[in-house]
C-alpha cells in the first residue's frame, strides 16, 4: 500500500498491484492489475483499478496515468486540515441561486481535492439548517459525506462507522 505519509502528490512513480489512489468524483481506488488489450488494432497496456465503495472496474492507460488527476490517500495531517475545514464557521454561505450553488459545488467536487469536497460537505451541510436543499444538492452532499468519510477512515485506519460519528458530531 502507498504510504500516505511519503508519498508525493501525483504518480510520478509506477504503482504496484495493491496500491490504493483516490480518482476524482469515484474516491479510493486499488490498483489490481495491469492488462494488455487490442484498442483499434494497436496493443496498449492498462492499469485496472477497482473503487472501494463500489467495485466499479476502472481502466487506465498505462501512458495516460499522469493526466487522469490521480492522487495518493491524505496524510494525517490533511486529516487534520479536512476536519478544520468542517468545523470552520467564519465565512458566509453563498446568496446565489441553487442552480449557481450546485455549478460550483460540482467543479470542486470533479476536482478530486479532498479540501474542496470538504468545503462542498461543510456548506452544504451547514445549509441544509437553513432551508431545504434541491434534490442535486442532497445528492451531492451525500456524495461528498461518503467520499469523505471513505478517504478518512482509510487513512486513519479505522472503520468508517467512526469516521461517520466524528463527522456527525462536527455538525450536531
Amino acid at each position: 500500500m502507498l504510504a500516505a505519509q511519503s508519498v508525493p502528490r501525483s504518480f510520478e512513480m509506477t504503482p504496484k498491484i495493491g496500491d490504493l489512489a483516490v480518482y476524482p468524483a469515484q474516491g479510493v481506488a486499488e490498483f489490481t492489475a495491469i492488462e494488455s488489450k487490442e484498442v483499434m488494432g494497436r496493443k496498449m497496456m492498462f492499469y485496472v483499478l477497482k473503487v472501494l465503495d463500489s467495485n466499479k472496474k476502472i481502466m487506465i492507460p498505462v501512458e495516460k496515468l499522469d493526466s487522469v488527476s490521480l492522487r495518493p490517500v491524505i496524510s494525517l495531517k490533511e486529516v487534520a486540515e479536512v476536519y478544520a475545514t468542517l468545523r470552520a464557521r467564519d465565512f458566509s454561505l453563498s446568496d446565489e441561486t441553487w442552480v449557481r450553488r450546485y455549478r460550483s459545488y460540482d467543479e470542486k467536487m470533479k476536482t478530486g481535492s479532498i479540501h474542496e469536497i470538504s468545503e462542498v460537505l461543510r456548506d452544504l451541510n451547514l445549509r441544509k439548517h437553513e432551508k431545504e436543499l434541491s434534490f442535486g444538492e442532497r445528492r451531492m452532499l451525500d456524495t461528498a459525506r461518503r467520499l469523505i468519510i471513505q478517504e478518512i477512515s482509510i487513512a486513519k485506519n479505522v472503520s468508517k462507522e467512526e469516521i461517520e460519528e466524528e463527522i456527525d458530531h462536527i455538525f450536531d
